[in-house]
């Protein structure tokens, strides 16, 4: 996938960081609260819709990255005042604010007195203010709790001065915790075609599991939506070889969405790109390189590669329950389990490295065997399934971000 020349990721003046510098930030660097996740993050769906000017490369999407080193910075001379302006991609409650100012290319270039104020009325009205801060000089994660917990949609952060400096204002990272709110999908779905920065694009939802193509590279995706988030792994080149996940946002209406890709590596650093698209039409359509479904798709690359990696398969969180809305994606392993009636299959249960690791190994298992009660209520014989679960132990993504853990939480399907 070629970047477009939208986004910029190299960042000219910023020096790299020593070795020691990496540890020091490693070390103060503090867990997100229990079952609270950043809100304020592009990999949650979270953009930014009022921007001040930047430097260059030195992108407002940098605050939004996860990764403390990479940041904004102003033009030159317009070190105070700087307002942004993120739109979550649903209501919520934040908690906590967090800061990182350690990676400052200028002495004195830090932010110092920051604002945020929340709005459930729009990007320019009806803000409430939640936070006044002053910052340190060159420290990440400076964690400040609201003062105010309110209900938010957009959140407007205000740069008032920085550190002495005056030539630059400078930002590394802007976070927000609290709890992922439960969001109503869109009525009608998703399913369709849509005119995107890589051709048409065409997803079919089927509960909460996506499985798509587009036309640019023998292009495919799969993946999961919540809400209006859709969340997915896009593979490209005839055999996948080059693969990343994406974000993209929806608007209420179903009718486009906003997002950003990385490439596989890379999830803890800028996007490599945007990927916007706009509806063309209630049909899929399709791909000469793609089956067209779910039980398509796993039936193929069962067949081909004998593993297949299953996004659509939600739990309750730190629970076996399987969500309902996980049901047509159930159903779908099911009827590919039917067309091969002598396939023998080890159902695994993975998760990310959130909690003990001993925790973690037995929720997967019982995962596993949650989805195999399943296929065995709907007709599998269950002494073709067998299962395993390997907790955190088999990432395919960085755990660092959340957009690597939400990969890292995921069934596989093993052919015996």
């Amino acid at each position: 996938m070629l970047a477009l020349p939208v986004m910029e990721v190299s960042m000219s003046r910023c020096r790299l960081l020593a070795l020691s510098s990496l540890l020091i930030v490693c070390a103060t660097a503090t867990p997100a609260p229990a079952g609270q996740v950043n809100l304020l993050s592009l990999q949650e769906g979270t953009f930014p819709v009022v921007e001040p000017e930047s430097y260059g490369s030195w992108v407002v999407e940098a605050l939004l990255d996860d990764s403390p080193e990479t940041g904004w910075a102003c033009p030159e001379g317009k070190i105070t005042g700087n307002v942004f302006v993120f739109e979550m991609a649903a209501e919520a409650t934040i908690d906590r604010f967090e800061f990182d100012a350690k990676s400052v290319d200028e002495d004195g270039a830090g932010a110092k007195e920051v604002m945020v104020e929340v709005s459930i009325t729009s990007k320019s009205d009806g803000f409430t203010p939640v936070l006044q801060a002053t910052l340190a000089a060159g420290r990440d994660r400076q964690a400040f709790d609201a003062a105010k917990r309110v209900p938010a949609r957009w959140v407007r952060l205000t740069i008032r001065t920085n550190q002495g400096n005056q030539g630059w204002t400078e930002l590394f990272g802007f976070r927000g915790y609290g709890e992922r709110p439960p969001v109503a999908g869109l009525p009608e779905g998703i399913s369709g075609t849509y005119a995107t920065s890589y051709g048409d694009f065409h997803v079919r939802q089927q509960g909460s599991a996506l499985v798509g193509c587009y036309e640019y590279d023998s292009g495919v995706m799969d993946g999961a939506i919540e809400g209006r988030v859709m969340k997915i792994t896009w593979f490209e080149k005839e055999d996948r070889s080059e693969r990343g996940p994406a974000v993209m946002v929806f608007t209420p209406d179903g009718k486009a969405f906003r997002g950003f890709w990385w490439r596989s590596g890379n999830e803890a650093k800028l996007p490599d790109g945007e990927w916007n698209g706009t509806k063309k039409s209630a049909a899929v359509g399709g791909c000469p390189h793609w089956s067209g479904s779910v039980s398509g798709e796993l039936t193929k690359t069962l067949s081909a590669t004998g593993r297949a990696r299953i996004y659509g398969i939600l739990f309750d969180l730190d629970s076996a329950t399987i969500r309902p809305e996980s049901k047509p994606v159930l159903d779908e392993v099911v009827a590919s389990l039917k067309a091969e009636p002598t396939w023998q299959l080890t159902i695994e249960g993975h998760t990310d490295s959130t909690g003990a690791a001993e925790h973690n190994r037995v929720l997967s298992q019982q995962r596993a065997e949650s989805v195999k009660a399943y296929l065995g209520a709907a007709g599998i014989d269950p002494a073709r399934l067998q299962t395993a679960g390997f907790g955190a132990t088999q990432p395919v993504a960085d755990n660092s971000t959340e957009l690597g853990r939400s990969q890292n939480r995921r069934v596989e399907l093993v052919r015996n």
